[in-house]
């Protein structure tokens, strides 16, 4: 690290994490709806989205659907939901639906608003991800083409940003309290912070050839298949070669003034990050509950939760698996999101119908 006030990143993995979560529920689909993305409405309610272009609503209490929208046949990859004064659904954007109305079912000519992203002439593009803004009023969505784009849900301009991945880009979130500033993760390996006002890469990490802390380097292409970012500024990046990358350099501390706020983010600093190797397999979600719990998942359904642990004298930190759990009916994992108490994941099993398995901190 590269000042005594700088965090030492040390890990801490036990052979065999004390199982602290329950399978609550695992809900299934029809054999030709298979999970592609999930998001939390409220609390209480989990928007789904299928391989063909249908939504479902779910009660989390009684796990009926609620509320559900025939599909066009186009696979929906993310979904971001914004809360609307006067309703408990939530508007989803992948289209925008209200979801309030008192029909069941809904189709995609029933949508509020469209907003073209990509040009109906490029049919060779498609939105793979979708982030909300901390204040609500922006949407980043990236593109298979390696681009990162901005829609201002005010006004529906949809901005292209100049600078891109050089292949898919299948990840963008939001910096907390940075209102123009985001982070996005790509298939060529390399992570990118850009100010989408200048349209301006402010820094870069890429990931390939960094070695793990045990000193194992893998052959095997370092893709970034998933990306969030905490509260507090934590990036985590889960990799196709089974690796996490985790940066503090853009870290809030507590003991940090209230007042006073970095002039540049630095979450992607290399002296200021770690990376180890936690599976075999891609790591294709990864989500934080606070900025000190985190969960990830493998292609395969292997998940583990992890705490981050702050040294007060040491300025140690250490990341420790708390517990490992496998999704025994799904062979592959597309989406997951995460509350305080509960890690959702969603996929679909060996005969192709889509699941969703709920589970829930003991």
């Amino acid at each position: 690290m590269s000042s005594d006030s700088d965090p030492t990143i040390t890990t801490s993995v036990p052979p065999h994490p004390v199982s602290l979560v329950t399978l609550l529920h695992s809900l299934t689909t029809p054999s030709t709806w298979q999970i592609t993305a999930l998001a939390f409405g409220h609390a209480g309610h989990l928007y789904a989205g299928s391989d063909n272009g249908d939504l479902r609503v779910y009660d989390l209490s009684s796990f009926r659907v609620l509320r559900a929208v025939k599909g066009n046949g186009d696979m929906i990859s993310s979904i971001v939901c914004i809360k609307r004064p006067g309703s408990e659904f939530r508007d989803a954007w992948i289209l925008k639906f209200q979801l309030d109305t008192p029909n069941l079912i809904q189709t995609y000519d029933d949508a509020l608003e469209t907003i073209i992203a990509i040009p109906d002439d490029d049919n060779e593009d498609e939105v793979q991800d979708l982030a909300l803004n901390w204040d609500k009023n922006h949407l980043a969505f990236g593109t298979d083409s390696g681009s990162v784009g901005v829609i201002d849900l005010a006004t529906k301009a949809v901005v292209k940003l100049k600078n891109k991945h050089d292949i898919m880009c299948g990840s963008v979130e939001w910096i907390p309290e940075r209102l123009r500033e985001l982070v996005s993760g790509g298939c060529d390996a390399t992570l990118l912070h850009m100010d989408v006002v200048r349209d301006e890469v402010l820094s870069k990490q890429n990931l390939a050839g960094l070695s793990t802390q045990d000193d194992k380097v893998s052959m095997s292409p370092p893709f970034i298949m998933s990306l969030a970012v905490a509260p507090n500024g934590i990036v985590a990046a889960g990799t196709a070669d089974g690796k996490l990358w985790l940066g503090f350099g853009g870290e809030k501390t507590p003991s940090a003034s209230k007042n006073k706020k970095k002039t540049k983010w630095g979450g992607l600093e290399l002296d200021l990050a770690s990376i180890i190797s936690v599976a075999e397999a891609p790591i294709v979600a990864v989500a934080f509950h606070s900025p000190t719990r985190l969960t990830v998942s493998t292609l395969k359904g292997a998940i583990t939760h992890y705490k981050l642990i702050y040294g007060n004298d040491s300025n140690a930190v250490i990341y420790q698996a708390l517990w490992h759990q496998q999704c025994n009916n799904m062979i592959k994992v597309n989406a997951l999101v995460v509350d305080e108490k509960r890690v959702i994941i969603g996929g679909f099993d060996e005969a192709g119908k889509g699941v969703i398995d709920i589970w829930r901190f003991d």
